[in-house]
C-alpha cells in the first residue's frame, strides 16, 4: 500500500477493490484559505478554483514567496486543462491576486530558469495568509483606497462557524460531467448551423477530420452546394470524411479556376478602358511602316506594303493594349505622318508593272486536219449540220489531200 493513503477493503461482493484517499492532514491555516478561495467574489469560478490550488500548495510561513509546483499538479488540484488553467492566471493576474514573474535567464550557461507563481499581498490578506496591513489614516482611509479589499478582510474576520454555511449538497466541482467550453467556430464554418448542425457537433466534426487526415473548411468548400441540397447533411459529411477524396487539392484547383475568372475579367476590363481612352487617336508601329486607327465603331491597319488599310478582326484588342504598354507603338504625329507617306511613295514606284508594247496582230488561229476531222465525228454524232466553209465563224479548212 503506498504511503499517505488510506485504503479499505471493499465487501464480498462489491465489483469496487479499494476505496482510497488521501491521508495527508492540512494546517486549518490552509483549510481556511481554500474555503475563503472557493467563495470568492468577483472572478470566475476557473479563477477561484486555481486561487484554492494555489492557497494549497504556497508555503503559509512564506505566503510571498515563489510557489515551487508544476502546472501538472496545479491543473490536477484545480480540476481544469491546461488551456483554461492559463486562461484561470490571467484573471487572477487581472484581478491583482497573482504576480508572474519572467523566465530567469543564466547568461553565463546559457540556460532558462523556471519562473513562479506569486501572491500578491491583497490576495494574501483575502485568503488569511497575511495579516492586513494597518493603515494610519485609520479604517476609513483604507477603505476609501481600496474598497473591495476592506469589505473582503472585514467579513472574514468576523464570520465564524463550525460547519460548512449555505446549501452543501452541490457539486462545485463539476468537471466529470461538465463539457468542455468551446471555442470560437471558424468563419467558413459558421454557415454548417443554418442546415442544423450544432455547434459541438461541428467542433466533433473538425476532429473526425483531422483523424482521417482531412480538414473539415475543405470539405465543406468543395461540396457546399450538394450538401445544401442534402436530406441528411450530417451523415452525407461523415460518409465524405471516410472517403479517400483529397478535398485540399479539390478547394485549392477550384480556388485557382475562379482567380482565373475573375483575372481573365479584370483584364478584359483593363483592354476596354484602355481602348476607350485610346478612341480617335493613331499610332505607328516603332519602324514607322504600319499605322492604326482607332474608332468607336472599326479600326483598321494600314502596312506601307499594302494599297488600302485593313480593318481589325478577331482578338486584336489584347495583344494593341500590351504593344502600347511596352512601348511598340507610338502616338501619330506630323513627322510619322510625313515618313510613312513617302515610304508608301517608294513602295508604289518600286512595285509598279511594267507596261509592255502591244501586239499589233493577234496569231491567227489555224484549223489542223486531225481537229477538222474530230470536229466532223462530233457533229454527225450529234446529228448536227457543220457550217460551210465560207460561212462567217468557222475557220478555213485545211487542204485535205
Amino acid at each position: 500500500m503506498p504511503s499517505g493513503n488510506i485504503e479499505t477493503p471493499s465487501p464480498v461482493g462489491d465489483d469496487v477493490a479499494y476505496l482510497r484517499s488521501d491521508s495527508v492532514n492540512l494546517p486549518w491555516i490552509i483549510l481556511r484559505a481554500v474555503h475563503r478561495a472557493s467563495r470568492l467574489d468577483g472572478v470566475p469560478a476557473r479563477a477561484r478554483s486555481v486561487l484554492a490550488a494555489l492557497a494549497r500548495t504556497v508555503d503559509a510561513s512564506n505566503p510571498y514567496g515563489h510557489i515551487f509546483a508544476r502546472r501538472e499538479l496545479l491543473t490536477a488540484r484545480a480540476m481544469q486543462s491546461e488551456r483554461t488553467f492559463y486562461r484561470s492566471l490571467q484573471d487572477l493576474e487581472a484581478a491583482g491576486l497573482v504576480e508572474r514573474h519572467q523566465q530567469r535567464r543564466y547568461v553565463q550557461a546559457g540556460l532558462f530558469g523556471r519562473a513562479y507563481l506569486h501572491l500578491t499581498e491583497r490576495a494574501a490578506t483575502i485568503l488569511g495568509l497575511a495579516d492586513a496591513p494597518a493603515s494610519p489614516a485609520g479604517t476609513a482611509d483604507a477603505a476609501a483606497a481600496d474598497p473591495a479589499a476592506a469589505d473582503a478582510v472585514e467579513a472574514f474576520s468576523r464570520r465564524s462557524a463550525t460547519l460548512a454555511d449555505g446549501a452543501i449538497y452541490k457539486d462545485l466541482f463539476p468537471a466529470a460531467f461538465q463539457k468542455r467550453q468551446p471555442g470560437q467556430l471558424p468563419a467558413d464554418l459558421q454557415r454548417l448551423r443554418s442546415l442544423g448542425f450544432h455547434e459541438f457537433l461541428i467542433f466533433k466534426l473538425m476532429k473526425e477530420a483531422r483523424q482521417h487526415g482531412k480538414l473539415l473548411s475543405d470539405v465543406i468548400a468543395v461540396v457546399w452546394e450538394h450538401l445544401k441540397a442534402a436530406h441528411r447533411p450530417i451523415n452525407y459529411v461523415r460518409k465524405l470524411l471516410t472517403t479517400p477524396t483529397d478535398f485540399a487539392h479539390q478547394r485549392v484547383a477550384r480556388q485557382n479556376a475562379i482567380a482565373a475568372v475573375q483575372q481573365a475579367q479584370h483584364d478584359a476590363h483593363e483592354v476596354q478602358a484602355a481602348l476607350s481612352r485610346c478612341t480617335g487617336q493613331t499610332f505607328f508601329d516603332a519602324t514607322g511602316t504600319r499605322r492604326i486607327v482607332i474608332a468607336a465603331d472599326v479600326s483598321t491597319t494600314h502596312d506601307v506594303r499594302e494599297a488600302q488599310p485593313r480593318v481589325m478582326a478577331g482578338a486584336w484588342q489584347a495583344g494593341f493594349v500590351d504593344a502600347l504598354r511596352a512601348g511598340r507603338l507610338r502616338p501619330a504625329t506630323a513627322e510619322l505622318d510625313e515618313q510613312f507617306a513617302t515610304q508608301r511613295r517608294e513602295q508604289q514606284r518600286a512595285h509598279a508593272p511594267a507596261i509592255a508594247p502591244q501586239d499589233t496582230q493577234r496569231d491567227k488561229r489555224v484549223l489542223t486536219r486531225v481537229g477538222d476531222a474530230q470536229l466532223d465525228f462530233l457533229a454527225r454524232l450529234v446529228g448536227a449540220r457543220r457550217p460551210t466553209p465560207d460561212s462567217p465563224g468557222r475557220c478555213a479548212a485545211p487542204a485535205r489531200a
